[in-house]
């Protein structure tokens, strides 16, 4: 088995960038463009182009995220974590759904994927997730977790053996970042020290 070097980048910093997620910590962010710049080559190569064009998204996200954590509170403060709205559960699902039906049909008729159909369902749920995740909504973590099995499977499949490892990973982080996030919800007196983060602390 061969790795290409922007494979290990694209590994290494992605499990850097849910770490620090996990953590709430802000330089997720910055971490996570990197990364995702490395998989939009890696998934190109690989002939997963809903994926591919998923990191891309993830790069404008990436900065939204950056911007929210630090400032979209009330006031333009620090983000806390908070709930889905139960009003907004079916509107998510609808956008998660719609999206990947779109997906299917542009891949079937203007690609040679080879996988559709799974291609575009975990490229609409991780859209959805890192929207979340953006907003600090704390089933983002859950909806992680649901595209991570999928994903797990799919790369195995397109003999991305270390990305499936990656994202194997990315499952047990999310289980690190759910418990951690609940315990900010318990603990509102915690925020006001975001922005001030660095990568050992917390």
């Amino acid at each position: 088995m061969s790795l290409s070097p922007i494979e290990v980048v694209g590994f290494v910093t992605g499990v850097g960038c849910v770490w620090l997620a996990a953590r709430e910590n802000v330089w997720n962010w910055p971490v996570a463009i990197v990364n995702a710049v490395s998989y939009v080559i890696v998934f190109f190569g690989a002939k997963l182009y809903a994926d591919c064009g998923l990191q891309l998204v993830y790069v404008a996200i990436s900065f939204y995220g950056w911007w929210s954590w630090l400032h979209g509170g009330r006031d333009r403060s620090e983000l806390p974590v908070t709930r889905v709205r139960p009003s907004t559960i079916p509107l998510l699902a609808l956008v998660t759904v719609a999206a990947t039906a779109a997906l299917m049909l542009l891949l079937r008729r203007f690609t040679d994927s080879t996988v559709p159909f799974w291609d575009g369902l975990t490229t609409a749920m991780s859209l959805t997730a890192q929207y979340m995740l953006a907003r600090k909504i704390i089933e983002n973590w859950w909806l992680w977790m649901a595209a991570d099995v999928i994903y797990v499977a799919l790369y195995i499949y397109k003999a991305l053996y270390l990305t499936a490892a990656l994202y194997a990973i990315f499952f047990a982080l999310c289980v690190v970042g759910l418990t951690r996030w609940r315990k900010l919800l318990a603990a509102p007196e915690a925020y006001g020290r975001i922005g001030r983060m660095t990568f050992g602390s917390q």
